[in-house]
């Protein structure tokens, strides 16, 4: 015989699901699969002298207090921005079907010099639905001081990857194959494979803010399949690969890297004030086992106004994002595009690489302001631009593709400025969709 659980057994299950829907969205929902790549840039925060007052903001850590423990005393707001986390890792999108899996994180302030940046490291397994496996591992660390940042990674997936042609949007008709490449009528097709990323950095501080590095990437491919296509069919992977001089099965993109960055932003996560620039050279070698050699050129570039002194969170972001090839061929999915930036948040509206290109640059500014006074809610609204050649007549900067879209906000850890956030955008084509995530986007 059934039993109905008896009031104060329903409140606490209600206090548990509520606790798990928090810890559990933090992956992004209606976009691709994405590479953990460097994406501890957002991860990381600055420890300052002059901490900021934390007294009148509440957090999903005071929520779930106050849920778990509604008759005790608060917790202090002096919250050290470190320790590990463990929270499950659910997503669901039609890309990779329903994803279930596990993510832990991990913070540190190594040494007791005032201005060290947090150290952070991540680890996460997943598997979804619709058969894709992701395992990876990251770590930003700085040394006391800041004297050394070490920047790293290591992937191994089995992956899908969603493939709408070459270029902008602009159609190419002097011939069938190009049709077909430029896909002006942006008929979506999927690229499975097996993927490995191999991935380090060493950045040096040679003034304050300023730092120069370098280290190498390996990311190989292997297994790469279109589905629901025949051996004889032709589609924008073959048709590239064939003019380009590259495997359909497989390749291997490896190269050295070499990068200048500047910063003066008062907190890496979520910036009131200051600016961030890094450039940086990536050489695919031959010798050290990539398909083919090439010379790519990256620019990332942010600006953060703050509109008020009483309350900084009201700003304006301004970003900009580019890869420029300069000599040689970089495998089709490995071009510059939508949402291959270092955080792999661009081109909200769109899925990953939905307009890409041999040269492709991004824009966009976004206004961020605070809803609650206690700041646990807040807002934005966005806009952005993206362009992309084609090598078939289309130039950069000759056709632009605009996303926008508003979203909110809910501070996830007041200490490190962490937000979770939920964002609707648009894009052309019909393209939309709802995007959950960590931290902003920029």
């Amino acid at each position: 015989m059934n039993h109905i659980p008896h009031r104060a057994s329903r409140f606490a299950l209600y206090k548990i699901l509520l606790v798990l829907f928090f810890a559990g969205i933090n992956s992004l929902a209606y976009s691709q699969v994405t590479s953990a790549t460097d994406t501890l840039k957002n991860d990381t925060v600055k420890v300052s002298k002059h901490a900021e007052n934390l007294s009148g903001q509440y957090d999903v850590g005071d929520l779930f207090h106050k849920i778990l423990h509604p008759k005790a005393k608060p917790d202090s707001v002096k919250k050290k921005p470190s320790g590990i986390t463990i929270i499950p890792n659910i997503a669901s999108n039609p890309t990779i079907g329903s994803q279930i899996g596990i993510k832990a994180v991990a913070g540190r302030v190594l040494g007791n010099e005032p201005g060290t940046f947090l150290s952070v490291a991540a680890t996460s397994a997943s598997i979804t639905t619709k058969g894709i496996i992701y395992f990876y591992v990251n770590h930003n660390i700085f040394t006391p001081g800041n004297k050394y940042n070490f920047q790293g990674s290591l992937v191994v997936a089995k992956t899908v990857s969603p493939d709408y042609g070459l270029g902008i949007g602009n159609g190419n008709y002097d011939s069938p194959e190009n049709e077909i490449l430029t896909n002006p009528a942006r008929k979506g097709r999927a690229l499975n494979s097996l993927y490995f990323n191999l991935r380090e950095k060493v950045y040096k501080e040679i003034e304050k803010g300023l730092f120069v590095g370098a280290g190498a990437s390996f990311d190989v491919r292997r297994n790469i399949e279109e589905r629901n296509t025949t051996a004889t069919d032709q589609t924008p992977y073959r048709i590239y690969n064939d003019r380009n001089g590259f495997d359909d099965d497989g390749y291997s993109a490896n190269g050295l890297l070499f990068n200048v960055q500047y910063t003066t932003r008062d907190n890496q996560n979520r910036a009131y004030k200051g600016i961030y620039a890094d450039a940086g050279l990536r050489l695919n070698q031959t010798w050290l086992g990539s398909s083919r050699g090439a010379l790519q050129f990256t620019t990332d570039v942010r600006k953060y106004i703050s509109l008020s002194t009483s309350h900084p969170e009201h700003v304006i972001a301004f970003w900009n994002w580019g890869s420029y090839l300069l000599s040689g061929a970089v495998p089709y999915l490995e071009l510059a595009g939508t949402g291959r930036d270092g955080s792999f948040r661009s081109g909200r509206g769109y899925v990953n690489q939905y307009f890409k290109g041999t040269q492709y640059n991004y824009s966009e500014v976004e206004y961020r302001f605070p809803i609650l006074k206690n700041k646990f809610i807040s807002g934005v609204t966005f806009f952005n631009l993206q362009t992309a050649n084609d090598d078939l007549g289309t130039k950069l900067f000759e056709k632009w593709q605009p996303g926008y879209g508003g979203g909110l906000r809910v501070l996830f850890n007041k200490a490190t400025r962490t937000n979770l956030c939920l964002d609707y955008a648009w894009g052309k084509y019909g393209a939309r969709g709802f995007f959950l995530g960590l931290n902003e986007a920029f």
